[in-house]
C-alpha cells in the first residue's frame, strides 16, 4: 500500500510539472487559460491518463513531448488492486528499485524496509517486457496500415493497451484492420498483465538441478 501511494503521488507531481511546462504557452491547450486554470488543467491531465481517461482540452493539439509523457503515464497505469489498466504502479516502482540496487551494487533489492524476492522481480520484468512488446508490435502494424505519424499511432496503441479511452482523434479514421488491432490490444491490456503475473506466481516451482554457470557479456 505504501509503495502504491508513494509512487502514485510521485507520478502526479512529475506528470503535472511535465505537462504544465510543455503546454504552458500552447494556445490550443493550456495557453487559453489564466495561471490558475493552466495549473488545474495540467494537474487534471496528469491524473486522467492513469484513471478515467477524461480530457478538458483537445488531446490532438498536445505537443509531441506532452503526448510522450501521456504515453508513459498511461503505460504505467493505476494501482494493482484497482480497475485501471497499464502495468500497474507497483510493477513500475519495483523495477525502479531493482535498477537502483544494481547501480549501488547491492546483492538484494529492498523496498521500504522489506526485501523483495527474486521471483517477484522476474515476474515484474516479464510483465513489463511483454507489455512493451505488445505495444510496439501494434504500433508498427498501425504505422504500416495508416498514414498517421508515430506520435499519434503510439498514443492510440498505449491508450488501447492501458484501456484509458483517450485519443488524438484518429480512431474513427482507422481502417477496419486497425480498429480490430486496437480491440485485440485492449483485450490483452485488460486481462494480460494480471493474468500473466498470476500465472507466473502459480507456476513457481523448485528446480532439482542447476546447469553450469556462465556470465554473458552485458553492454
Amino acid at each position: 500500500m505504501k509503495l502504491t501511494l508513494l509512487t502514485t503521488a510521485a507520478l502526479f507531481v512529475v506528470g503535472t510539472v511535465a505537462i504544465t511546462t510543455a503546454e504552458w504557452n500552447n494556445p490550443a491547450t493550456l495557453g487559453q487559460f489564466g495561471v490558475a486554470g493552466r495549473l488545474l488543467t495540467g494537474f487534471f491531465h496528469a491524473v486522467m491518463p492513469r484513471t478515467a481517461g477524461f480530457n478538458s482540452v483537445d488531446v490532438g493539439e498536445f505537443e509531441s513531448g506532452t503526448l510522450l509523457v501521456n504515453d508513459i503515464l498511461m503505460f504505467v497505469g493505476g494501482g494493482s488492486a484497482g480497475t485501471a489498466g497499464g502495468i500497474k504502479v507497483t510493477t513500475f516502482a519495483l523495477l525502479a528499485f531493482v535498477i537502483i540496487a544494481e547501480v549501488k551494487a547491492q546483492p538484494t533489492v529492498h523496498v521500504l524496509g522489506r526485501k523483495v524476492p527474486s521471483t517477484a522481480q522476474r515476474q515484474a520484468l516479464a510483465v513489463v517486457l511483454l507489455s512493451v512488446g505488445a505495444v510496439v508490435t501494434a504500433t508498427l502494424a498501425l504505422l504500416a496500415l495508416t498514414p498517421f505519424s508515430l506520435d499519434e499511432v503510439l498514443f492510440e496503441s498505449v491508450s488501447a493497451f492501458a484501456t484509458v479511452g483517450l485519443s488524438t482523434g484518429i480512431t474513427t479514421a482507422l481502417p477496419v484492420s486497425g480498429e480490430l488491432l486496437l480491440t485485440v490490444l485492449m483485450f490483452l491490456g485488460r486481462i494480460g498483465p494480471i493474468t500473466l503475473a498470476s500465472a507466473l506466481a502459480l507456476r513457481e516451482r523448485t528446480r532439482r538441478y542447476e546447469l553450469p554457470e556462465e556470465r554473458p557479456i552485458i553492454g
